[in-house]
């Protein structure tokens, strides 16, 4: 076959590959699909991921404040603000700016309800004026206990700040998802983000 054979016939292997190109409309959809199986909370009736169900529905009880909702982090059973709120902002960003896009792939409407389940558990994560959960579980125990959210046995603990626990960086960040989108797509929520 000789040395010119051996590249042609490889050559001509590789080319349907060469050819088939990136669907970036299914790894949008995926990528969207991914938030709603990292949803915590009572799940929506329109809940894709179908073997999920609800979960973390004591998450803030112990502490007097109704923490359910949200996402969970990576893969994890807990809650953290501040990559939450990075994502709800990054997610909110990409509408206004490829809403269009995203309104093609019928993608659109999913990625404004991932934005609303993540801003409302944002607004319910700030109870009171000077107060804001940015944790409900504990990382260390969660790293150690692979298990569904529905299942979770792991402390839900949840942790605050406020006037004697200070985080600027983490009110800064969960204010920007409001602060992004929400005030463009949802004038009526401008007056609850304020409070």
């Amino acid at each position: 076959m000789g040395r010119n054979g051996v590249l042609l016939a490889l050559m001509m292997a590789l080319v349907p590959f060469a050819s088939c190109g990136h669907d970036y409309g299914q790894a949008l959809s995926k990528s969207i699909l991914f938030f709603e199986a990292q949803r915590s909370g009572y799940l929506p009736h329109n809940q894709r991921v179908t073997w999920r169900a609800n979960s973390g529905l004591e998450d803030g009880k112990a502490n007097g404040v109704d923490l359910v909702g949200g996402y969970y982090d990576a893969g994890d059973n807990v809650k953290f603000g501040l990559p939450m709120a990075f994502t709800v902002t990054m997610m909110s960003w990409s509408i206004v700016e490829y809403g269009k896009q995203m309104a093609a792939s019928g993608e659109l409407g999913h990625a404004m309800n991932a934005v609303k389940w993540g801003t409302d558990y944002l607004i319910k994560a700030h109870p009171e004026p000077d107060v804001l959960y940015g944790e409900v579980g504990d990382g260390n125990s969660d790293h150690f206990c692979w298990q569904r959210p529905e299942d979770m046995t792991t402390n839900r603990q949840a942790y605050r700040i406020d006037a004697n626990h200070p985080g600027s960086d983490l009110a800064a960040r969960d204010w920007q998802p409001g602060n992004g989108f929400s005030f463009h797509r949802f004038p009526a929520i401008k007056p609850r983000l304020l409070a």
